[in-house]
């Protein structure tokens, strides 16, 4: 899967989304703005648990969309590779399959 370009089409999306269903989405940014900018946790830290969610409920836009945050927000490939075992740990035989597609987009955008 090219990455880069599942990416750009989800952004398309959403924003048909939001041109559709604009109060329920601007909603969905705000929440996700406050929960980004409030609490105790960094912003890396909350995009980790994230991204193991995404992974266990096999969500593949959200795992491109957590990667390319992560990588934002200065994450390592090694702080990915354990956050995929303990999801991987957590979710057993499907979580291996989320999290393989997780380290191949981290992979291919840092390409």
């Amino acid at each position: 899967m090219d990455y880069n370009a599942f990416i750009c089409e989800t952004r398309d999306r959403s924003r048909a989304l939001a041109k559709t269903i604009p109060d329920t989405m601007k909603g969905f940014g705000t929440l996700s703005r406050a929960v980004k900018d409030g609490g105790v946790l960094g912003v890396k830290e909350k995009e980790f648990v994230a991204l193991g969610i995404a992974i266990g409920i096999r969500c593949e836009p959200c795992i491109a969309f957590h990667v390319e945050a992560l990588m934002k927000a200065g994450a390592t490939r090694e702080e990915l590779a354990d956050v995929l075992a303990m999801a991987i740990q957590m979710g057993g035989g499907p979580a291996v399959m989320y999290a393989g597609k997780a380290l191949e987009c981290w992979d291919q955008l840092a390409a």
